[in-house]
C-alpha cells in the first residue's frame, strides 16, 4: 500500500505532541520504517516539519530527524507545470494541502494520512487520518 504522509503525521511521529492520533501516527511511521507499507512524503514538507520542529529539538538532532524521514519514506517532487494548475485549482483552501495532492497523486499513492482530513475534500487521493488507516490495514 501506497501513503502520502503529511507534515503532521511525521511531526507526531518526531514528537510527543500530545494529538488525539499521536498513537496511531507512530504506528503508521513504524509500519513504513519496516517496510510494511511504502510511504512517500511531498518534498515540501520536509521544510515544514524543519522549521515545525524547531522548539521540540536542538538543530543536530533535527537533521538526524531529516536523515530518517529522507532514508525511510520517498521524497516526491512535482514539476513547473503541476505548481501552476495546482495555483489555479480554487477548489483546495489551503494551497500547502493542493501540493500535497498532487505529490500523492503523482506517486500513485492510495491514501494521504493527515490529521486534516477535512482540507482534503476535493482530493483525488483519498485523505484518512492515521486512526482510519490503522483501521483499514487492520481490516485486511
Amino acid at each position: 500500500m501506497k501513503i502520502l504522509l503529511d507534515a503532521n503525521v511525521i511531526v507526531n511521529y518526531l514528537t510527543n505532541h500530545a494529538d488525539k492520533h499521536s498513537t496511531e501516527s507512530k504506528q503508521v511511521m513504524t509500519m513504513c520504517i519496516n517496510g510494511l507499507l511504502d510511504g512517500y512524503v511531498a518534498f515540501h514538507s520536509v521544510s515544514i516539519i524543519w522549521y515545525s520542529t524547531r522548539k521540540d529539538a536542538p538543530e543536530k538532532t533535527r537533521i538526524g530527524w531529516i536523515k530518517l524521514i529522507c532514508e525511510v519514506l520517498k521524497v516526491i517532487s512535482v514539476d513547473n507545470r503541476v505548481i501552476l494548475d495546482a495555483a489555479d485549482n480554487l477548489e483546495f483552501r489551503d494551497f500547502e494541502d493542493n501540493l500535497q495532492e498532487c505529490c500523492a497523486v503523482s506517486a500513485g499513492c492510495d491514501y494521504i494520512v493527515t490529521v486534516n482530513v477535512k482540507d482534503y475534500d476535493h482530493s483525488r487521493v483519498q485523505a484518512v487520518t492515521p486512526s482510519e488507516l490503522v483501521s483499514i490495514i487492520n481490516s485486511l
